[in-house]
């Protein structure tokens, strides 16, 4: 059984270094304090994660491999917190469960539905509607990269720290309640903070 006590008096730095050398109760430490964001993350993608029919053990599994991740290439010089970085980790082990799954579903169609056949009276294949649907200039693209990077640049420069954390946050989808649960915080301050980056961004945004 884990002691609560001993848990809010250990530091998390320490808790990690005795991770990597293979502490097993540093382990159940960490994981009992953060296990929350996983429960949070699944939630959060459960309508991707029932469309796609995922199962959910391999889904658990993709998660515990990104918490043990985010343990192991933590760096407290960066920019996240451990809890924010946690997060981050993990949905990216999520996300990449639902591309696998996104991919065997679109074979199953592109299987079941030729791409070259005409399918209707407008005398064009799948594949061609498909094409003119999605069309990007490769340029264009180019350019609105550009200039979405400079844009995070300049806000990343006018924020705080901890303001650049909620706003990594928000702006992968978290609502303020989720995001003071992460970072540990007061719904109100999180609430705050926001109203303080949206004033922020809007300023950036006006002097261009």
């Amino acid at each position: 059984m884990i002691d609560l006590d001993e848990l809010e008096k250990t530091n998390d730095s320490e808790l990690i270094m005795l991770y990597r050398e293979d502490d097993e109760d540093a382990k159940n430490m960490l994981f009992y304090k953060y296990k929350f964001i996983i429960d949070i993350l699944i939630k959060k993608y459960q309508h991707w994660l029932n469309a796609l029919k995922i199962d959910f053990q391999e889904l658990y599994s993709e998660c515990t491999v990104g918490f043990s991740d985010a343990l192991y290439c933590f760096q407290e010089d960066k920019d996240s917190s451990l809890p924010t970085f946690i997060t981050l980790c993990i949905e990216r082990r999520i996300s990449g469960i639902i591309r696998k799954y996104s991919r065997d579903k679109y074979k199953v169609l592109q299987d079941t539905y030729s791409l070259d056949f005409i399918y209707d009276d407008s005398n064009g294949s799948l594949i061609e509607t498909i094409s003119d649907e999605y069309h990007h200039d490769p340029l264009k693209n180019m350019a609105e990269e550009e200039e979405y990077n400079e844009l995070i640049f300049k806000i990343k420069k006018e924020l705080t720290k901890k303001e650049y954390e909620v706003f990594v946050l928000k702006s992968r989808g978290f609502d303020y309640q989720e995001i003071a649960r992460i970072l540990n915080k007061n719904p109100k301050q999180i609430d705050n903070s926001i109203q303080r980056i949206k004033t922020k961004i809007k300023n950036i945004l006006n002097a261009k």
